[in-house]
């Protein structure tokens, strides 16, 4: 009955319009940026090392991951992975995208809280998305408002993450951006594309937000109305 519930559409209609319009913009810059040959001539992959050897992370390996626009950094292992567009691509795309990640790693060096906090929640969203929805519809069922209110809260974990997200993710783009400036990797150029195409990648985490934050308020909703009818 709630999958199924309108409100539940009405709540996400919002997100998933920006959702929609962020996919399209974030593949559509980076396939026009991808398009561009950077004045360097270098791969995404010797990019990264470039700018990791430069903060002296030596030992961070950069590795190349199957798919695409599945670049990423691995708190964990601490390793950087590109997508085998960025790894061997000579584009202006590849080399923000690669210098991109390497941000997070040198997030990582220096401690920046808001990655260290959205690591350490990791493995309560993981529980919490699987489990939360299951917990709510289970505890409406039979009747325990108490159990509903526990998903809820996982619930909110998964907002909480995607919060963390925008200052992890506006932050390495701007170590990003700084690091080929500074290094001469790009010229005001090539900045300016290399800017465009990481401020379209934000966007899918600013739409990630409101669409987890729409998810939250909607189960809120239901569980409050649940509560309101039992006393």
């Amino acid at each position: 009955m709630f999958v199924i519930d309108p409100m539940y559409f009405v709540f996400l209609a919002p997100a998933l319009i920006l959702m929609l319009y962020a996919q399209w913009r974030v593949r559509s810059t980076v396939g026009k940026y991808g398009q561009v040959p950077n004045g360097r001539g270098l791969t995404g992959a010797q990019v990264a090392r470039l700018i990791l050897d430069n903060n002296g992370l030596f030992d961070v390996p950069v590795e190349l991951t199957p798919g695409e626009l599945t670049d990423h950094y691995d708190p964990l292992r601490r390793v950087v992975r590109l997508s085998e567009p960025v790894y061997y691509g000579r584009s202006v795309a590849a080399l923000g995208i690669a210098a991109h990640e390497t941000g997070h790693a040198i997030q990582h060096k220096l401690g920046y809280l808001p990655l260290q906090l959205r690591t350490a929640i990791v493995p309560v969203v993981t529980f919490g998305t699987n489990i939360g929805w299951i917990l709510i519809l289970a505890g409406i069922v039979i009747g325990l408002t108490g159990l509903a209110w526990v998903g809820v809260a996982l619930f909110a974990a998964g907002a909480l993450f995607a919060l963390l997200t925008l200052p992890v993710e506006f932050d390495a783009s701007r170590r990003a951006l700084q690091a080929l400036t500074t290094m001469g990797l790009v010229d005001r150029t090539e900045l300016a594309q290399s800017r465009e195409t990481l401020n379209a990648a934000a966007l899918t985490y600013v739409a990630g937000l409101l669409m987890a934050v729409m998810q939250l308020l909607y189960w809120v909703s239901v569980v409050s109305g649940m509560q309101r009818r039992s006393e």
